[in-house]
């Protein structure tokens, strides 16, 4: 028996999926629990297996199609079979409508003439309800905003699906349709000479803005336009503090199989300071500010397809060495597309880290609807006078991001000042 391939559900607030790449092609053998398609959803990536043996009879959805969860991406089963898919269905539903307006169609040519019969059968054709029409959310909204009747336009989606690309090419034609004539031969020889660039141009090469991107895209021009974000810019002393790490490190690793970083030892500062600073611990939310008691830490994580930010939930209750190990353990499991949904949602501040790739100061931009964001740089040696000595010392840039709505320049610098002062006293963090 053919068994559809569907697309699953990846947390309660998932819409929609994307196809990424199918692994096998139609006609291919499979084996169950084998890897045949590769979906994303959010920031989830995953792996969709066969559920029994068999031939990938048809792909339904092709490779970067999004679609809703529980669509039918392909069919499994054996030569000569196929499942009841949507485009079965579909094929069969139209041939018996098709079937049935020849039907009235004749009826009325006996009665009353072809002419009126034919007028009989393009009106059921026209007055279908558009709620039968299949199309993306996307792509009904750009042919209601531009005032387009999207019932005319003929799908090249999956199952006739009318996609964004299908609306824009027909409100383009009818745009150009509805075009006067001498705006279409105005400087013949100078859209020439454009024509004839533009061919010798090589073409770009065209990523669609689907899964990860697309959500990290809408989620940062949200955070930007909804918010109004101020990044202010410290430095931190941090040489007693890396002296203390390397101190230290050999004792806790073999006393707790764990090596602490320098990141580890900055979000536990940044969780020692939250607590005294509880304003930078909140949210805006409607007309009110939320202000945490648990500190729920996100810390971002970078993927090769994308970022995604983890949560270490009630980090204020941890101790150096719980915060490195559970830090260590999210970012690990990130990294190998291991997290749940679950574990992306909730924080309430994020420490984002640059300095590995040698940055100094930048602007992070905040993780709505977080209050803050603190950015970490890179540390450098630089002379710096300690009383009347040059001494070099290790200086760490922070870049802290905020949302003036909820606090004020002052507090806020009072927050970073907090937490370079649990940097620059390195033996507090160990209390």
């Amino acid at each position: 028996m053919a068994e559809n391939i569907i697309m699953p559900k990846l947390g309660m607030a998932m819409v929609e999926g994307t196809v990424i790449a199918w692994k096998k092609r139609e006609g291919e053998a499979v084996k169950k629990g084998e890897g045949i398609v590769d979906i994303s959803s959010e920031k989830i990536e995953m792996e969709v297996e066969a559920a029994a043996d068999g031939v990938l009879l048809k792909i339904e959805v092709p490779a970067g199609g999004v679609v809703p969860y529980g669509t039918v991406l392909g069919v499994i089963g054996q030569p000569g079979e196929l499942a009841a898919t949507p485009a079965v269905v579909a094929e069969a539903n139209a041939k018996a409508e098709s079937a049935a307006t020849l039907a009235i169609a004749d009826g009325q040519s006996a009665a009353t003439g072809t002419s009126a019969g034919a007028s009989i059968a393009a009106t059921a054709v026209l007055e279908r309800p558009r709620d039968g029409v299949k199309i993306s959310p996307v792509a009904r909204k750009i042919a209601e905003e531009a005032g387009f009747d999207f019932t005319t336009i003929a799908g090249t989606g999956p199952q006739g699906r009318i996609t964004k690309e299908d609306v824009e090419r027909a409100i383009k034609a009818a745009q150009e349709t509805a075009a006067p004539p001498k705006a279409a031969q105005a400087a013949p020889v100078a859209i020439a000479v454009e024509t004839t660039d533009r061919a010798a141009e090589s073409q770009p090469e065209r990523i669609p803005v689907a899964g990860m991107r697309k959500v990290i895209a809408e989620r940062m021009y949200q955070s930007l336009q909804q918010s109004a974000q101020l990044t202010i810019t410290m430095q931190a002393d941090i040489t007693e503090l890396l002296q203390l790490k390397e101190k230290l490190s050999p004792e806790i690793e073999s006393r707790y199989q764990l090596k602490p970083s320098v990141t580890d030892w900055i979000a536990r500062a940044v969780v020692l300071a939250l607590a005294k600073h509880k304003q930078m611990n909140s949210a805006l939310l409607d007309d009110r500010i939320e202000l945490y008691d648990d500190i729920h830490l996100g810390v971002a994580v970078a993927l090769d397809k994308g970022l995604v930010v983890p949560v270490v939930r009630h980090a204020g209750k941890m101790t150096l060495v719980e915060l490195s190990r559970q830090l260590k353990s999210v970012s690990a499991r990130a990294k190998q597309n291991q997290l749940a949904p679950e574990e992306m949602k909730g924080s309430t501040f994020t420490i984002t880290n640059l300095g590995s790739y040698g940055v100094d100061t930048f602007t992070p931009v905040l993780n709505p609807p977080e209050t803050g964001i603190l950015g970490i740089g890179a540390a450098k040696d630089t002379p710096v006078f300690v009383g009347d000595e040059l001494q070099r010392r290790s200086l760490l840039p922070l870049s802290l991001t905020f949302d003036h709505r909820v606090l004020d320049g002052a507090p806020a610098a009072a927050f970073l000042a907090t937490v370079r002062s649990y940097l620059e006293a390195p033996h507090s963090l160990l209390i």
